[in-house]
């Protein structure tokens, strides 16, 4: 059951928001905007600020972090070695509005607009986004950030289906509009992140079986010419 917390500014508590349990929503009279959010918060806070009001979120399962760890892991050593650009993982926010600010579990921003990366936040839109949905994420909360993502125009989304095992791919079109993509043959390539692809069955693969890491990202390299 959520666990939701309503002040008057003047009475906000004077514990740290790290105190409250997951799954709490924090708000008080007045919506915070996102920089007063990163005064309240600090790198041990799960939180995020979804128009004025806090989140904590909940943690994570064992498969979500499972492929999580995969996923960052392979995409982030093929592009250091490729020089494109940075990945960064579930604990960067990126400013949507002034009063939202989300989490993606995975973000890439290429080597040209490395200048909307700043000291809190990404302020600009990634250039690929990736959302792996757990078990208890509802159908509101997920098509909400997917509508997030488009309106600051972030080129390339995942939105991986753990619990149903499946994954939706979209790419943003001329007129600022997502576009679903059609997965061919079971490979999924990134038209983002350059030489970048990975096979469907790999991302329903069970903790402690997902293919060696070093091998991809050598074939990877090796088909690219790097």
């Amino acid at each position: 059951m959520t666990n939701i917390v309503v002040t008057r500014r003047e009475e906000m508590p004077a514990f740290p928001l790290v105190e409250l349990k997951p799954g709490t929503i924090f708000c008080t009279d007045q919506p915070f905007t996102v920089d007063e959010f990163y005064e309240m918060v600090n790198e041990d806070t799960n939180a995020e600020l979804v128009e004025g009001v806090i989140v904590m979120k909940s943690p994570v399962s064992y498969q979500h972090e499972a492929l999580f760890n995969f996923l960052y892991t392979m995409l982030n050593l093929y592009t250091k070695e490729q020089e494109l650009g940075q990945v960064l993982g579930s604990r960067t926010a990126v400013r949507i509005t002034n009063h939202t600010a989300r989490e993606p579990d995975l973000l890439f921003v290429s080597r040209e607009r490395l200048g909307i990366i700043h000291k809190n936040d990404i302020q600009g839109p990634p250039d690929l986004a990736v959302e792996i949905v757990s078990p208890w994420d509802s159908p509101r909360e997920i098509v909400a950030k997917q509508s997030e993502y488009e309106q600051i125009g972030v080129r390339e989304f995942w939105l991986i289906d753990q619990p149903k095992q499946q994954i939706f791919i979209y790419d943003l079109d001329s007129k600022g509009s997502f576009c679903k993509r059609q997965i061919q043959e079971g490979v999924i390539c990134s038209t983002t992140v350059k030489g970048f692809k990975i096979k469907l069955e790999w991302l329903w693969c069970k903790p402690g079986n997902f293919p060696k890491i070093l091998r991809i990202v050598q074939e990877l390299l090796g088909n690219s010419g790097g």
